[in-house]
């Protein structure tokens, strides 16, 4: 039996509000989307919740609603999903990177300023693997420099750094609901934001750019179709209310992988800044030491029937960043010892802890072999 790296916990509330909208004659734009945004902002704390079919879909909308655009600089963090640099990229503005932060892996915040020029419109900060940032000391570094602010918490759901939600700092921020996401609808993701005016914006573009109180077929502006569907909102529904108990399942399975890692020689765990004071587990990630070939341990880890992959690599030595903006090696050097070193364990809200154990004794037995 293998070991995947991760998989959704699913129960018959799951099922159960799933065929209950399969049932009813409203498959789309109906009650089930409003309980769920309404569920997410009453979660977070924040003014506005806007469902859409995707967290880089929700990315998009806010690059649009804030007004970046061609020629425009964003400032963001080349260790990510791609997805955190392709919503400005469809707006043709232009990625600006920071080198991230040994520890936590996210954007350096001392070096933010050094990278703000006239061209500067937005800062794009992300809660890597689910730690969340010091999001008071960006905003203040938002507000000298008249910039905007929007916090991915793709994989931040519920994480709070020094008592603040992840997503409730900045003028707004997006969460996603992929399978191996916190919870999940399937393919989902959430914009949240204070801004009455970023709301209504997103609102209309999610639905063919249609006036929020607008007839069915009059269009102010031109917009997409990223709306998200009644059967992944009743889905998200029932994942949403189980979101407490989940993310103490993912505490626990973190706690064990702590537990059973601490005597592992050429690895290091997980570090957690002492000011989050709730952490939202994503994925369990390790770091292993100069001279271990990470990928050869995962190679490894596959043949003993173990899933792992190696996270992230790093977004401006993709090959098409690279050819369209000339990156190359050497041009953020932490990001990319990290993204050559780092290897993402299994990790789900219904592991066991003889799972847990068995990844755990297979990497000291791998690492034994260097």
């Amino acid at each position: 039996m293998r070991i995947p790296v991760s998989k959704p916990d699913i129960t018959q509330k799951e099922i159960d509000a799933v065929l209950e909208v399969l049932q009813s004659n409203t498959l789309s734009i109906g009650p089930k989307i409003l309980e769920f945004e309404k569920g997410i902002a009453d979660f977070i704390g924040t003014k506005h919740a806007i469902g859409v079919n995707s967290g880089t879909s929700g990315l998009h909308l806010l690059i649009r609603a804030m007004g970046v655009s061609d020629g425009d600089e964003v400032v963001t963090t080349p260790f990510s999903f791609v997805s955190s640099t392709n919503c400005f990229l469809f707006e043709r503005a232009k990625p600006v990177f920071v080198d991230i932060d040994e520890k936590t892996f996210n954007i350096n915040i001392d070096l933010i300023e050094d990278k703000i020029t006239d061209k500067t419109k937005l800062l794009l900060p992300v809660d890597v693997f689910g730690q969340p940032l010091d999001m008071k000391n960006i905003v203040n570094i938002a507000e000298k420099n008249n910039l905007k602010v929007l916090e991915d918490s793709c994989e931040a759901i519920g994480s709070e750094y020094d008592g603040a939600k992840a997503g409730t700092i900045g003028d707004a921020a997006v969460f996603a609901f992929y399978p191996n996401k916190q919870i999940t609808s399937a393919e989902g993701g959430m914009i949240v934001t204070n801004d009455d005016d970023i709301a209504d914006i997103c609102r209309s573009l999610r639905s063919q750019g249609r006036a929020v109180t607008g007839t069915w077929l009059h269009h102010e502006q031109m917009g997409y179709n990223y709306r998200l569907s009644e059967l992944h909102s009743a889905l998200g529904v029932a994942q949403l209310s189980r979101i407490n108990e989940i993310m103490k399942k993912r505490e626990k399975v973190a706690q064990l992988y702590y537990y059973y890692l601490k005597d592992v020689d050429g690895i290091t765990r997980p570090w957690i800044d002492p000011k989050v004071t709730n952490m939202s587990w994503f994925i369990y990630s390790i770091t292993f030491d100069k001279g271990i070939d990470r990928d050869k341990v995962m190679n490894l880890l596959n043949e003993k029937g173990i899933d792992s992959k190696p996270y992230f690599t790093p977004i401006h030595l993709q090959p098409y960043m690279r050819k369209m903006f000339g990156f190359k090696e050497g041009d953020f050097p932490v990001t990319e010892r990290v993204g050559n070193s780092t290897l993402a364990l299994p990790f789900a809200t219904t592991m066991e802890e003889w799972e847990v154990k068995e990844v755990c004794e297979a990497i000291k037995a791998i690492i034994g072999k260097f």
